[in-house]
């Protein structure tokens, strides 16, 4: 095993975001992603790999950091570029959307080196997708290319741990947490104290209007004790027995969805309002979140049923919606009567619907033969029980499936 595997890891698009900050054309890099993604170590091997100097500065403090911060950088970094002999130097700005008004001022520091032909280049990471796009749009449109980074994958978490399947679906995605997973409880901690909890308080309670923070935290909970399953709005503020409206709920797991943590699927039908107005299915996207929270151990969570085939859709689960978040398809589940099928994949004018099975299953399942008659150009696709193996479905990215 690597001795440093996290640092040692080059992420497979460490390579395209390279070539694009080396190219005459000039762009402003976006990387965004969740917490413990890898985000400053791919831009700091990114950095390393090219021929130009670069400075690297973060706004992840306890007390937000204002604008005149990041003019000092951007400063700095343009005498890094005058004093490069025309080879040029990179600005890395990480978690850059903490700063009040930060695409204003990026905006501004960019045109004025476009109009003065300094050859500076930039890179912005923030660990809330949701809110660092909402920056970049605003202001930078035309601007920037945004690569999303999602969480680590099965074959990326095999290369650099050495990890075995089984240990991916119950430990999940985070690198950072790897090392711990040897003292269970240790890891669990670490996954609550140093991942979720600032997750939630610093990115999303410090940076978005949360009228409800008790709610927020407990939707978080229940999306992943319930990871798989279907439930009205109306039935979760139930469980959560709050009084507050579906709006509002709606709202908080879009937020969740964004900092890489927990989203609501729709219900894929021919119309689109119909699918905004269906019941969410929840799923976690990183199985961490799932098992960090229950309380069980490796061998406790493998020898109860109903947990267990929670655990593994709901890695199936995260492998589709990282890649749809990444790739840019999207994904659904359906449900008609009692008939279901876990998950939908929409690309363009491709269709297919994927069940998951985590026991042995000798018959096609009801709901994907009910899928496929209501659409006979979709394909159908089992994953665990007799079709293609859990491991094999992880170990390579969704699009090969798609095109396969």
């Amino acid at each position: 095993m690597l001795s440093n595997p996290q640092q040692a890891y080059v992420r497979p698009y460490a390579k395209d975001l390279a070539s694009r900050i080396a190219e005459p054309r000039r762009f402003m890099q976006a990387l965004a992603g969740a917490r413990q993604v890898g985000k400053s170590t791919l831009a700091m091997q990114v950095a390393d790999s090219l021929d130009m100097p670069f400075l690297y500065a973060s706004a992840d403090e306890p007390a937000l950091r204002g604008t005149p911060w990041i003019e000092q950088q951007w400063e700095s970094a343009r005498l890094l570029a005058g004093e490069s002999g025309g080879a040029g130097a990179l600005l890395i700005l990480d978690e850059v959307q903490k700063v009040t008004g930060w695409s204003e001022t990026v905006k501004r520091l960019w045109d004025e080196d476009t109009r003065a032909g300094r050859p500076l280049k930039a890179m912005i990471l923030g660990s809330a997708p949701l809110l660092i796009q909402r920056g970049l749009g605003e202001s930078l449109a035309g601007r920037f290319e945004l690569l999303q980074l999602p969480h680590w994958s099965y074959p990326e978490m095999r290369d650099a741990f050495g990890w075995t399947v089984e240990q991916y679906i119950f430990y999940g995605a985070y690198p950072g947490a790897a090392s711990l997973v040897n003292d269970h409880p240790r890891w669990a901690s670490y996954v609550r104290d140093a991942l979720i909890e600032p997750t939630l308080s610093r990115d999303v309670l410090l940076l978005s209007r949360v009228d409800k923070p008790a709610l927020l935290r407990r939707l978080l909970e229940l999306g992943c004790a319930y990871s798989g399953q279907i439930l009205s709005y109306t039935k979760i503020l139930g469980q959560l027995q709050d009084a507050g409206n579906t709006t509002t709920l709606a709202h908080y797991l879009d937020l969740l969805r964004g900092v890489g943590m927990v989203m609501g699927l729709q219900k894929y039908s021919g119309g689109e309002a119909r699918r905004r107005a269906s019941s969410p299915k929840l799923q976690a996207l990183n199985t961490a979140l799932m098992t960090a929270q229950s309380g069980l151990t490796p061998e406790e969570a493998r020898a109860d049923g109903g947990f267990r085939g929670r655990l593994v859709e709901s890695a199936i689960g995260a492998h589709l919606a990282n890649a749809a978040a990444a790739e840019r398809f999207r994904l659904y589940y359906w449900r008609e009567r009692n008939r279901e099928v876990d998950f939908v994949v929409m690309d363009g004018r491709r269709l297919v619907g994927i069940e998951v099975k985590s026991g042995r299953a000798r018959e096609t399942p009801a709901g994907m033969e009910a899928f496929t008659k209501a659409f006979p150009s979709a394909r159908a696709m089992l994953v665990g029980g007799d079709g293609i193996p859990v491991e094999d479905f992880l170990a390579m990215p969704v699009r090969n499936w798609l095109n396969a």
